[in-house]
């Protein structure tokens, strides 16, 4: 099961409008089940860093089905998955980064950058339930 690009829309719509209410310039990505971008806005002024880490916060989420904040809590030294976002061409671990999910299936994945990760992660949580 993949996400459809109209359910990706609705995600990054949701998303879009917590930032806005949050007063916030976020970059939001959502990829399909195999990790492939499917849905992209890059709000006006927000930074342009961030690009590249809403998406690899999307593609980091899908590929372990965790939410990144979990696997930066493993990650850290000593952590059983220390040195993991060296692994696939660069993984985000720190939060903003959700396993998007229809009942038990994940479907793809969200990544939202532009703020505290705090804020990126309410973001995403927001895109989630638009599910």
């Amino acid at each position: 099961m993949d996400i459809t690009l109209e359910q990706a829309e609705k995600v990054v719509a949701a998303a879009k409008a917590k930032a806005e209410a949050l007063g916030l310039k976020m970059n939001i990505a959502v990829v399909d089940a195999g990790a492939n971008l499917k849905a992209f806005k890059r709000m006006d002024n927000a930074w342009l860093g961030s690009i590249d880490i809403s998406i690899k916060k999307a593609k980091t989420a899908r590929y372990f089905d965790f939410p990144t904040g979990v696997i930066g809590s493993l990650s850290q030294p000593g952590g059983s998955l220390y040195n993991i976002e060296h692994s696939n061409g660069g993984l985000i671990t720190f939060p903003g980064g959700i396993p998007l999910t229809l009942g038990d299936v994940v479907i793809g994945g969200i990544g939202v950058s532009g703020s505290t990760v705090e804020n990126d992660h309410a973001v995403a949580e927001a895109g989630l339930a638009a599910l």
